[in-house]
């Protein structure tokens, strides 16, 4: 009778252990499967909040969209400003503007006038300046921007001479108002102006842009840089070398293509192109530049990550349309 029972118990504790064993194995199975579904659902939710956080900002800020509005204005405005000259050379707005500006004659205000468009009257300075602060980005490994500060001086040097030659004003006569300095060419729009900004207000944002930390060097540069674009406009002005139309002419165009300059920059930033080797200039690169730029795509879908190109990189509306439509397409559903 014993050991008929152990027969019979011997197949039951088999069973038992073939049941356990299945359910020991299909166990790990069902956390795992568990497990990956969980994943699934917090990547995908985390995939949704990073597609509604990059929805463009053009579309979805109000901020954004008045300042495509403005800059579509200052555009506007230039053109008809070019126009306008074009058939009335001489306005009273221009002559009254230079007579009173030019009343005040306090030796302090002349001699900060003619020291503002020094530089741009001697050409070579000018030339001399623009190669050494190629040649210094170059040094310190900073290669893209060394041609920028090249390129956009000689672009804005080529627009200015297309647009006088095209709208062929004439300068201020000596007598409606008193001509301090005597230049020859066409008056609009103002090539000091433009190149100023040109050079001087590339160097501004790459200092921006680039730089960190409080280093005497980085203060004097946003200091120097942001006196001359503002100075160069009045000075023109008060040498009786330009109307204030003119002025007003070439900061707005000047304006655009700064704005232009700025976006192919982050453009080629983010690519990698002419991007730091890495072997020169390291101990320059720790120190004083910021490890990480912003990019077109960061500022375009994110102004607050870089207010200041926030404001200019939204001169360029086509391109940025241009450049995210495939990425709007992806992202619009």
């Amino acid at each position: 009778m014993n050991g008929e029972n152990g027969l019979q118990q011997k197949p039951r504790d088999e069973r038992h252990k073939e049941h356990s064993s299945a359910e020991g194995t299909s166990h790990p199975e069902a956390v795992s499967e568990h497990k990956e579904s969980g994943v699934e659902d917090v990547v995908e939710k985390a995939q949704l909040a990073v597609a509604a956080a990059l929805r463009p900002w053009y579309q979805s800020s109000r901020w954004g969209r008045i300042l495509l509005v403005v800059y579509a204005i200052l555009l506007a405005l230039f053109a008809l400003l070019a126009w306008w000259v074009s058939y009335h050379p001489i306005l009273p707005i221009d002559v009254l503007i230079t007579q009173q500006f030019q009343d005040n004659q306090s030796p302090w205000l002349h001699n900060t006038m003619v020291a503002v468009s020094l530089i741009g009257d001697v050409v070579p300075l000018f030339i001399g300046l623009i190669v050494l602060a190629a040649t210094l980005f170059w040094l310190v490994d900073l290669r893209l921007e060394a041609v920028m500060v090249v390129a956009l001086s000689a672009t804005s040097a080529i627009l200015n001479a297309l647009i006088k030659s095209i709208v062929a004003r004439p300068r201020p006569a000596p007598d409606l108002v008193d001509v301090i300095h005597s230049t020859t060419g066409s008056s609009f729009p103002s090539g000091h102006v433009m190149s100023y900004i040109a050079f001087w207000g590339l160097i501004f944002a790459f200092t921006l842009i680039l730089f960190k930390g409080r280093p005497w060097w980085r203060t004097t540069l946003l200091i120097v840089s942001g006196l001359f674009v503002v100075l160069i406009g009045p000075s023109r002005i008060y040498l009786g070398a330009h109307w204030a139309s003119d002025v007003l002419g070439a900061y707005l165009i000047g304006g655009f293509l700064l704005g232009m300059a700025l976006w192919i920059y982050l453009d080629l930033k983010g690519r990698g192109v002419l991007a730091p080797r890495g072997k020169r200039a390291r101990h320059f690169h720790e120190k004083y530049v910021k490890s990480r730029i912003p990019t077109l795509h960061a500022v375009v879908h994110d102004p607050s990550s870089d207010p200041f190109l926030a404001c200019i990189v939204p001169t360029m509306p086509t391109m940025c349309l241009m450049c995210d439509c495939s990425w709007m397409s992806k992202h619009s559903a």
